[in-house]
């Protein structure tokens, strides 16, 4: 399905991340792959998770530095010539930005929740964009706490909101260029991002239990819906939020 595509993806932590889901797809769809990772911290979980893939580029780049975003993209042109998909999977807001009320968020911990999980997409999509000559697909990750008030989720929500409104923007922009910009909003999942929500397994418990599949959704479907966002089987599709969330967005009481 993608074979003789290369694509670039932001965010892998660890093997329960949905970003390192998302790359088993697109790399068994027979995709090149390049991987960032955010500081020496990380960089070991992703070399090693990423040493079997033939030919997989790993770079470092934190989002906040503009000098390693330009790095990033640079090595990529240097490597692959060119790009077809872009995946983004990055959000972060301060521990204490997701407790208590979000009446008390702090401007540091806004501003770091917004620029981080939202201005990024619009960042590396501006960096993606001339070496998208063939089109292409960027597909990002949000959270139903984007429309709804979800308890712990806070400032993380309105990040959420504004990256769901920088999906539209930018498939606007985008589009003549045929460049598609669509969203994934999955379910809760166990990753080491979610576990500083407060409440998460009650959050999930209640997902199970109100969702029509009655179940939680897994990483690796949500990795699909992106394998499929970025083949040309959703050739006519930019600008969405689409829920994978074992159906629990439908339901009202």
């Amino acid at each position: 399905m993608l074979q003789n595509k290369f694509g670039i993806i932001f965010g892998v932590a660890n093997k329960r991340s949905i970003a390192w889901a998302t790359a088993q797809a697109l790399h068994e769809g027979g995709a090149r792959l390049a991987f960032t990772y955010q500081g020496e911290r990380l960089k070991e979980n992703v070399e090693s998770l990423t040493k079997d893939m033939d030919g997989a580029l790993v770079l470092p780049c934190d989002v906040t530095k503009q000098e390693e975003v330009d790095q990033t993209f640079a090595r990529v042109r240097e490597e692959f010539g060119r790009l077809d998909f872009l995946i983004h999977s990055i959000a972060f807001a301060p521990r204490e930005a997701l407790e208590g009320e979000y009446l008390n968020t702090t401007r540091e911990a806004f501003l770091t929740a917004l620029e981080i999980s939202a201005y990024s997409l619009a960042q590396v999509s501006r960096a993606a964009a001339p070496l998208m000559t063939d089109g292409g697909s960027i597909v990002t990750m949000t959270y139903y706490g984007a429309e709804k008030v979800v308890s712990g989720y806070n400032v993380m929500g309105v990040a959420k909101a504004a990256l769901e409104a920088s999906v539209r923007y930018l498939a606007a922009d985008m589009g003549q260029r045929n460049i598609r910009v669509n969203a994934i909003s999955a379910g809760p999942i166990q990753t080491l991002s979610a576990r500083g929500v407060s409440n998460l397994g009650m959050m999930m418990k209640y997902h199970a239990e109100k969702a029509p599949l009655r179940r939680n959704v897994e990483a690796r479907e949500v990795g699909n819906t992106a394998l499929f966002l970025c083949s040309p089987l959703a050739s006519g599709i930019t600008g969405e939020v689409i829920y994978v969330d074992c159906g629990y967005n439908i339901m009202g009481i």
